[in-house]
């Protein structure tokens, strides 16, 4: 092997090296919406707007004097109301538009959707609920679509309950049943 190989070879192994840890962090605050009628009724949601309870509403506001002095470049939510709204209360004053994804729906309970969740404890699933696989490809989805779309950037993405514990199953690598549920505008922080 010549020199001028070894040293190509060099450059290329410590280019490659800087590469890596230079890679630009996306940092995601993940929250879940304020406290709806359905979960203060113990409604199954899902996959409907949803209306913000009056403490929703002020947990929302709260969240945003809770992340002032965070400087946020985006804010995405759910395209269903509930979680549109909460980003929108949460982000009040700021000059930053909510862009809307239905990636980040809550899951999709089929039959369940608008039931009393206590008495479903016993019942089969029906065949029409979002299966956990379809849940977890589409929080990985949203994590690629978020390191791409802002990269280096800082980030809030107010979501739902079940769509925020895949994202971080998939960010974490461990099964869902690890990952602890969040309580309304709960703010997890995932760097990307």
């Amino acid at each position: 092997m010549g020199l001028t190989t070894l040293i190509f070879q060099n450059y290329f192994a410590a280019s490659a090296l800087f590469c890596t840890f230079a890679r630009v962090t996306t940092t995601l605050y993940l929250t879940r919406h304020g406290q709806t009628e359905d979960n203060l009724n113990q409604i199954m949601q899902g996959q409907t707007q949803g209306r913000l309870t009056p403490l929703g509403e002020e947990q929302a506001r709260q969240l945003g004097v809770a992340l002032r002095g965070v400087c946020f470049q985006a804010v995405v939510s759910s395209d269903l109301w509930r979680a549109r709204h909460t980003a929108e209360l949460a982000m009040a004053g700021r000059a930053l538009a909510v862009e809307t994804t239905p990636l980040l729906r809550e899951r999709d309970w089929g039959g369940f959707t608008g039931r009393y969740i206590p008495s479903l404890k016993h019942e089969a699933w029906p065949d029409d609920v979002e299966s956990a696989e379809a849940l977890l490809e589409r929080a990985a989805c949203f994590l690629a679509w978020v390191r791409s779309r802002y990269e280096g950037k800082t980030v809030l993405a107010v979501a739902h309950g079940i769509i925020n514990k895949a994202i971080q199953s998939v960010y974490y690598g461990k099964p869902m049943r690890e990952i602890l549920p969040m309580d309304n505008c709960e703010v997890r922080v995932l760097q990307l």
